[in-house]
């Protein structure tokens, strides 16, 4: 049975201003209203969204601590001190560590990386890292991704004579750690003119200020924005700004000149020539997280730093094969927690909270987002760890995951997270009055909005709009992220136009038209073929959709990619706003 979501149409923005976007661009304005709700709202901007420019980068030195950070890294290499590059497990954080590791180590040969252990050290920075550096004669730690609020483990550096430097893309805490510098847009007092950075885009622009002030080629830098692509695609900040300017040169670079390494996960995972950012979020991402999640992140870094086709080649095979040991157990522990759900669900439960000692820890978040794929309701995965509960929780729209946590702490010995994700630890024995606590909490806040997937649509659009000319400007908007997601339109008063059918796993095939319309279109609904039979009965429909290439046996065409149908059986029922 699909879950039944609430459609929300996005506000429609002032017409004058839609007509006149439309008119200087010579774009319908269906495109025009999109383009003005992403705040597109003359000439001059949508030029510089759609015709980006390697000249709008901002300048490395308006972030607070630059000169700093660079005059000790210079320091560090002119006394031959030896520097280690640390950062986190995850994408953003291996890839933060390979950007910054590939440019100096072109520069500079003593240098390092490391990548804490994600089961023995946690996130961030840890005590046995910083020990790690300060044995083994590392004068300078370059952390990345990290170390926003690690006061204490940067003082025990400074007690064993190892300075930081923190290039850091979370919120800062009440005090800031007595670093060289900290890099970081989100502190109070930086004037940095963009916000969003991902980790991997700090590294970035670290490299770029130290090419600025040594006078280095512009390529020297430059050709390392792939790997800021995967981290924008990845860790999902906004794709907007200096992040879409990056983005969209970065994709160019890995379809043109890719990294070994990079290339070498891509072909893993598809051999193609026209990669894209879903290409990144669900072919690398998955590859590099795996290498944190069950062995050692350090080995994604490597494959990341290869200098050669064949090297990479074998480290991504190993890459490649640690995934395919994720998939098994995110599958077979998704199999178990489904039928735990499903053997208590009364219809009344507002949350799930499920337990069992053996599941693998290294998978559990992704469980919970596959149990909310099916059973719309906050959810937390538990396991045991070191005679510990440990858990990965996740939300649903517009429920605040951390607050309700605040409100179990009696039962925890830690959490944290934010609004949609969290971890905590707790004893073994409490997990029952855990569950209990938590379903009372999430009960007793959680709105019955929230209990229902949302379809947030663009615009309504009628089939005559979707011209080949169309569908040419919607590429352009591309990379396509947060803040800048693929358009959803809308359109109703539809019906078979004589060929849909059931493929695949329950998929629907559709092939459809809109009364007052010649135009056919095709369409694909994944997991949507419970509207087989309706459909073909002859009923009106609605449906939410993006409008995508499909690429079958070497033939391009255009598809609708259906998000959601509503069967229109009376006036009544073919609200959207409901």
């Amino acid at each position: 049975m699909l879950l039944k979501k609430r459609w929300v149409p996005k506000a429609l923005p002032d017409l004058d201003t839609v007509k006149a976007l439309a008119l200087r661009l010579n774009i319908s304005n269906v495109l025009s209203t999109v383009l003005v709700q992403r705040g597109l709202v003359d000439y001059e901007t949508a030029k510089d969204y759609f015709r980006p420019e390697l000249k709008h980068l901002h300048d490395p030195f308006l972030m607070n601590g630059m000169h700093e950070a660079i005059n000790r890294i210079e320091k560090a290499i002119t006394n031959k001190e030896k520097i280690l590059i640390y950062g986190d497990y995850d994408v953003d954080g291996t890839t933060s560590v390979a950007i910054t590791y590939l440019f100096f180590k072109n520069i500079y040969t003593d240098i390092d990386f490391y990548i804490p252990d994600r089961h023995t050290e946690g996130y961030g920075i840890s005590t046995k890292g910083v020990d790690f550096a300060a044995d083994n004669g590392f004068s300078l730690i370059i952390a990345l991704d990290c170390g926003i609020k690690a006061v204490d483990k940067v003082a025990h550096a400074k007690s064993r004579n190892v300075d930081f430097i923190i290039c850091d893309h979370h919120l800062p805490g009440n005090e800031l750690p007595a670093a060289i510098a900290v890099l970081d847009p989100k502190r109070s007092d930086c004037n940095y003119p963009y916000k969003e950075l991902s980790g991997c885009g700090l590294g970035f622009k670290l490299i770029q200020a130290y090419s600025k002030q040594m006078n280095l080629p512009d390529e020297q830098w430059q050709k390392y924005m792939q790997l800021v692509v995967l981290s924008i695609a990845s860790d999902l900040v906004h794709i907007t700004g200096e992040n879409r300017l990056i983005a969209f040169f970065g994709i160019r670079q890995l379809r043109q000149t890719p990294l070994p390494g990079l290339k070498a996960i891509l072909e893993c995972y598809m051999q193609k020539e026209d990669y894209s950012v879903s290409d990144l979020v669900f072919g690398i991402g998955p590859r590099i997280n795996a290498a944190g999640r069950l062995a050692d992140a350090k080995h994604a870094v490597r494959v990341m730093i290869a200098e050669d086709a064949e090297s990479a080649k074998l480290l991504a095979k190993e890459l490649n094969e640690t995934n395919d040991d994720r998939k098994f157990f995110d599958r077979s522990i998704t199999v178990e927690a489904l039928q735990m759900v499903a053997d208590m669900e009364t219809g009344l439960r507002r949350s799930n909270v499920l337990y069992k000692e053996d599941w693998h820890k290294g998978v559990i978040g992704i469980v919970a987002s596959r149990v909310i794929e099916k059973y719309y309701r906050p959810t937390i995965i538990l396991t045991a760890s070191n005679g510990k509960a440990v858990g990965s929780a996740r939300s649903v729209n517009g429920f605040n995951l951390y607050e309700a946590l605040e409100k179990c702490s009696e039962e925890l010995i830690q959490f944290g997270g934010h609004q949609y994700a969290a971890g905590m630890t707790l004893e073994i024995e409490k997990v029952p009055a855990f569950q209990k606590k938590f379903e009372e909490v999430v009960a007793s806040s959680i709105t019955e909005s929230s209990l229902f997937p949302v379809v947030d649509f663009d615009v309504e659009t009628h089939f005559s709009e979707i011209t080949p000319k169309f569908f040419r400007i919607l590429e352009q908007m591309e990379p396509f992220g947060p803040e800048n997601l693929k358009p959803v339109f809308m359109s109703t008063n539809l019906f078979d136009a004589g060929q849909t059918k059931i493929v695949g796993n329950n998929h629907l095939k559709l092939h459809v038209k809109q009364e007052d319309c010649v135009t056919t279109l095709e369409g694909i609904g994944f997991g949507l073929g419970e509207f087989f039979g309706l459909i073909k009965a002859g009923n009106r429909f609605a449906m939410c959709y993006t409008i995508e290439e499909n690429n079958f046996r070497d033939t391009k065409s255009m598809q609708l990619n259906i998000k959601d149908i509503r069967i229109i059986k009376d006036s009544n029922e073919d609200r959207l706003d409901d």
